[in-house]
């Protein structure tokens, strides 16, 4: 992932940091999942040990920053949970190898993964170390539940706030990881983690489940019968259960912003580029209003899923409400 296009601010803090040689003795790293904190971690922590830099950017090249992009700088520690928790011990051994004198000059740096499984023994030996600042030594904490974090540890040092991915950021990832443009974007909608943005673009029932969400517009779209025998034929036994039918909404639910957003402009992105002729087509014979309403008929479904209401009864009446004018009686 490029993560300092999609971090430009943080990018642009960690590079002033290390250029104005202002580097602290620890920070956080928080934000979701997939966003890009362990690049930027790899990144940071090259940068300060570069033989090369320029301006604060590391070259990447030279035998410092190979070495750590290698994992075998004998400065450079990471700590992972062992199991469900970072354990006591597991501090106990850092803090002593932090301790140790170098077989090699410079800074030392270690960085704790998922820094919000430290136990309490483990946080409180931590927070010992943190109070005693050394200037050799820099702590990286990394975490997606910053407030699991101690408060006591937040207070003693940098946060660096990473934001959610936006669609954009992740489909430019998806795509470089060979990912057709259609799955990467429809994959980019549904969540702002990269990393589970790439597993529903791999999953082939996701794919499938999307083709089946076309069919349904294209269906409902067409005649209120023909989307009737389609939910009953193809949608509900794909859809089987309750978390099925929630993500069928939700992914029936963008394509109706799809619509929305192409109404408004031709050329804005779409969660399913191949259906973009289809919006425009359909943009030029529905009101504003109309959508509308057809999105919140698609809302109103969704609220429902979980009340347990019948599946069937809920996905009829959504082709009706999506196609005016028709209703139970």
């Amino acid at each position: 992932m490029k993560w300092k296009q999609a971090q430009p601010i943080v990018y642009k803090q960690l590079l002033t940091t290390v250029e104005k040689n202002r580097i602290g003795h620890a920070y956080l790293f928080e934000g979701p999942k997939g966003v890009g904190k362990v690049d930027a971690m790899e990144f940071f922590v090259q940068a300060m040990v570069c033989e090369n830099k320029t301006s604060g950017e590391p070259c990447g090249k030279c035998r410092a920053c190979i070495r750590v992009a290698n994992r075998n700088d004998t400065n450079f520690v990471e700590v992972f949970p062992d199991g469900q928790q970072i354990k006591i011990d597991q501090i106990r051994d850092l803090l002593a190898e932090m301790a140790k004198t170098g077989m090699e000059d410079g800074r030392k740096i270690y960085v704790i993964h998922e820094a919000d499984r430290m136990n309490i023994s483990a946080s409180n030996t931590l927070l010992k170390f943190l109070e005693e600042p050394t200037t050799e030594i820099t702590a990286i904490l990394i975490t997606e539940k910053l407030a699991s974090i101690l408060p006591t540890i937040r207070s003693r040092t940098q946060i660096i706030s990473f934001k959610p991915g936006s669609p954009e950021m992740i489909r430019h990832f998806l795509e470089n990881e060979s990912i057709p443009l259609p799955l990467a974007s429809t994959a980019s909608y549904m969540t702002n983690d990269a990393e589970k943005a790439f597993a529903l673009a791999k999953d082939e029932q996701f794919a499938q489940r999307r083709k089946t969400v076309l069919k349904l517009v294209k269906a409902v779209e067409a005649h209120v019968q023909e989307g009737l025998l389609f939910v009953q034929e193809e949608f509900l036994p794909t859809f089987k259960e309750k978390a099925d039918v929630e993500e069928g909404l939700d992914l029936l639910l963008l394509a109706y912003r799809d619509l929305v957003a192409v109404k408004v402009n031709p050329d804005s992105d779409c969660a399913y580029p191949e259906m973009r002729s289809f919006y425009q087509d359909r943009a030029l014979m529905l009101s504003y209003e109309q959508v509308s309403k057809k999105l919140e008929a698609i809302l109103q479904a969704r609220t429902n899923v979980p009340r347990n209401m019948n599946r069937n009864l809920l996905m009829e009446q959504l082709v009706l409400n999506l196609q005016e004018g028709y209703t139970f009686v």
